[in-house]
């Protein structure tokens, strides 16, 4: 059996002041045919899992490109183009072929191109026609389209947020895809709109029961797959917004009916997912009655992963005020100071210019004499089974805090973000990571708390007052009642 794979992904924040071009991707990850590493990436986990099947004698895989660009604003119409129309090319050169799996994230949109995705799986479906089996992965903050799931076979996501299970998800969709290519199974996928979006983390109830019987069903036999769309509110798309997605062994009635069920439980859970934001002073304070273990403060407005720049200021402005000392924060994001910070060494002593520079929303930069702790070029952190580059750092020292300049725009992951650069964590009193959920996994068994700090600023965080122009669908917040009054 000849099998395809290729991965293009980005999550788009179309609010953001950023925007996305090839070099975006270039510098977060780009591996031609081939070169795909051998531990999987965010949106890559079918590469490592269709190359065991290849090991085994299962498949002739023929690798196309995978690429990744972290979150970030729209992205450029050349760019899409060319990478859409890279893959394929790819792909017909590589036909005829029984199957094609691509790994992709869901929320990218590009200039005059609103659903990248759908257009993407629509153009692989007229290459290799009606009888090759597609299979696709998608990030949970994702919209889905009609015309994805017409012209896939099989979709699976990622049920975790944190999404710690990206790579099993990658082995599910290459199970499932390459059953049907031999024929064992005959995938029917039911999609239930859910009209609600909301921040749904699943490291908490009720989001966590939720997953766990999601999980369950899959392991029953019941479904061959399902999986919750939470959507992602900072992408302007006309199918932004929950679904509840299952896939059956050719059974569309017990598929629609599963759907609709566990669609309007999810909807239930509207307005009692969000973990209790706090202001910025208020999450001082508490950390500070913590003595044994860090505390972990998330700047959740302020994400990277949620595309915009993570530069914002606010929260160590607050800290700075407060005299807050034995404090690490990571990281803002300013690759000119990073650059200052490098020619000057370290141990060296300066007057710096830093962060607060992309939006108006996100603080002034901060003035201060600062000292060089620590620089390093190429740094890491990991995520799972995933090696996450940073780009070039610098380590300040600014009032008694420890503060982490990086050049490659990255949510925190991992507790490694600090300690890969000599930050010792279990000496430090407190935490700030900009991150929503991806940090909960690696950092609770270290820390002493954890606490979600919301600071308005850049990431268009209520739905309500973000201007939606291509949304047309009725969506709670927006609307109390988008099913009408039968549905409490």
């Amino acid at each position: 059996m000849r099998v395809f794979c290729a991965s293009i992904a980005t999550e788009t924040n179309t609010f953001s002041p950023l925007r996305t071009d090839f070099s975006d991707f270039a510098e977060s990850f780009y591996a031609a045919p081939g070169d795909h590493p051998k531990t999987p990436t965010l949106c890559s986990g079918i590469f490592p899992a269709l190359r065991e099947r290849a090991r085994k004698g299962e498949i002739t895989l023929i690798e196309g490109t995978a690429t990744w660009a972290e979150p970030g604003g729209l992205v450029n119409k050349a760019t899409w183009e060319r990478l859409r129309d890279e893959v394929l090319d790819q792909l017909r050169a590589a036909c005829p072929v029984e199957a094609v799996v691509l790994g992709l994230h869901g929320a990218m949109i590009a200039d005059s191109h609103v659903d990248c995705e759908g257009e993407l799986i629509e153009a692989v479906r007229m290459i290799v026609g009606p009888d090759v089996k597609i299979g696709v992965t998608f990030d949970p903050h994702s919209h889905l389209s009609d015309k994805r799931v017409q012209n896939a076979d099989v979709i699976t996501v990622f049920k975790e947020f944190p999404h710690t299970d990206f790579a099993e998800t990658g082995e599910a969709c290459v199970d499932l895809t390459l059953k049907a290519a031999r024929g064992d199974i005959a995938p029917v996928i039911s999609v239930f709109d859910v009209r609600m979006i909301e921040v749904l983390p699943t490291s908490r109830p009720p989001m966590r029961g939720f997953v766990d019987r999601m999980i369950e069903l899959e392991r029953s036999d019941e479904v061959l797959s399902v999986s919750a769309i939470h959507g992602f509110m900072a992408g302007d798309s006309p199918d932004l917004g929950a679904k509840l997605l299952v896939i059956t062994d050719d059974d569309r009635q017990k598929g629609d009916r599963l759907a609709e069920k566990l669609g309007l439980e999810l909807y239930s859970f509207r307005g009692t997912t969000r973990p209790d934001f706090l202001e910025p002073e208020k999450a001082f304070e508490i950390a500070a009655g913590h003595r044994d273990k860090p505390v972990v403060i998330a700047d959740v407005w302020d994400n990277p992963g949620g595309g915009v720049a993570g530069d914002s200021t606010i929260l160590l402005r607050q800290a700075l005020q407060m005299g807050l000392t034995n404090t690490a924060f990571g990281t803002i994001w300013d690759p000119m100071a990073v650059r200052i910070c490098h020619a000057a060494g370290e141990g060296a002593s300066l007057d710096l210019r830093f962060g607060g520079k992309t939006s108006a929303l996100g603080g002034d930069p901060i003035d201060a004499t600062v000292t060089v702790l620590k620089t390093q070029k190429d740094a890491v952190q990991s995520f799972g089974r995933s090696v996450v580059p940073l780009g070039d750092y610098a380590v300040i020292r600014v009032g008694g805090i420890d503060v982490v300049l990086n050049t490659n725009r990255a949510q925190a992951f991992s507790p490694d973000l600090f300690t890969n650069l000599g930050i010792d964590v279990s000496e430090k009193q407190v935490l700030v990571v900009k991150s929503t959920n991806h940090f909960h996994g690696a950092f609770e068994p270290i820390s002493a708390d954890i606490l979600y700090c919301a600071v308005d600023g850049p990431y268009p965080n209520d739905p309500c007052r973000n201007t939606y122009r291509n949304l047309t669908r009725e969506l709670w917040p927006i609307v109390e009642h988008p099913h009408g009054q039968r549905v409490a």
